[in-house]
């Protein structure tokens, strides 16, 4: 059976890019603007306060694993802050190793953080399916994870990149699968956690050259039309047929970057038994034909 969320983090190719171990003691605040860089962090020891764009404030403890796919600004700060205005520097103290706030005596908060990238030339389609931020609790194998990808990371092993790509995979499914139904911002994670939408969604991954309608879909996930319809869009974020023509063009993507295909198979694969109305419908969603995209012009 195909699974939707393991060929969406499978076609947004991670990378890990950077890791590192923060301890800190005392009072102390860090506030960082990474436009779009996915940040995830484990607490290993100790409690903070973490503060996401227009999120209210959130507490994470030992235990914790926190993800953000696509962020901008976010800040963290020991539970009883500093003054709004003042920021501490981290200070290097080793390898890959920080440390915040008071410099002597034990830390009293640590945890490893780090940053990954996408290599998917359609990752904004692909994220905007996949909840703004996860927190989840009590998930051991999270925290496994994070160490193993930190530890990999900091090695120069033959293959370190494959491992930490295969790593991050797993990382990130993961994640998600962990936060299921807690997740209350629309897109797939909260679709797959609908009994109902996922069946319609998982046939829809399945297959995604048939000529899928409304009603077929609603069949398949026992609703009427018009309760199916309203279900998806709300839950999902995207009609179902929006949803099926951007998990099109995120695989044809993927296929002419990789310049197997021409653009006539793709369209094939892909559900267009017209290479022209293929053709009509790339351009449109990617603002520029498959040839021209496949040759990696802008």
């Amino acid at each position: 059976m195909t699974d939707p969320l393991a060929e969406v983090v499978t076609l947004l190719q991670p990378s890990a890019s950077f890791s590192k171990l923060i301890e800190a003691a005392g009072a102390w605040r860090v506030r960082r603007a990474e436009a779009g860089r996915p940040f995830y962090a484990a607490v290993l020891e100790g409690a903070c306060r973490l503060t996401v764009d227009d999120h209210p404030p959130m507490i994470v403890e030992k235990g914790d694993f926190v993800l953000l796919p696509s962020l901008d600004d976010f800040a963290t700060s020991s539970l009883d802050p500093p003054p709004e205005n003042v920021v501490t520097p981290p200070v290097e103290i080793g390898p890959r190793r920080f440390r915040l706030g008071r410099r002597d005596g034990p830390a009293e908060v640590r945890l490893v953080v780090g940053y990954c990238a996408f290599g998917s030339a359609d990752t904004a389609l692909l994220l905007s399916l996949l909840p703004r931020l996860v927190q989840v609790r009590g998930e051991p194998r999270l925290a496994t994870l994070v160490e193993l990808v930190d530890e990999e990371a900091r090695a120069a092993r033959p293959a370190r990149d494959v491992v930490l790509a295969h790593l991050l995979e797993v990382l990130l499914i993961e994640a998600f699968r962990a936060t299921g139904r807690t997740s209350a911002s629309p897109g797939l994670i909260h679709g797959l956690a609908d009994e109902r939408l996922a069946t319609a969604l998982r046939r829809l991954h399945e297959n995604p050259t048939r000529a899928w309608t409304v009603p077929e879909l609603a069949r398949e996930a026992g609703l009427s039309r018009s309760v199916f319809f309203d279900r998806f869009r709300r839950v999902v974020g995207l009609t179902p047929m929006d949803y099926l023509l951007a998990w099109r063009m995120a695989l044809a993507k993927d296929m002419l970057r990789r310049r197997k295909d021409s653009v006539v198979d793709v369209a094939e694969r892909v559900g267009y038994r017209s290479p022209s109305t293929f053709t009509i419908a790339f351009s449109r969603h990617v603002g520029m034909p498959p040839g021209r995209y496949a040759r990696g012009e802008a």
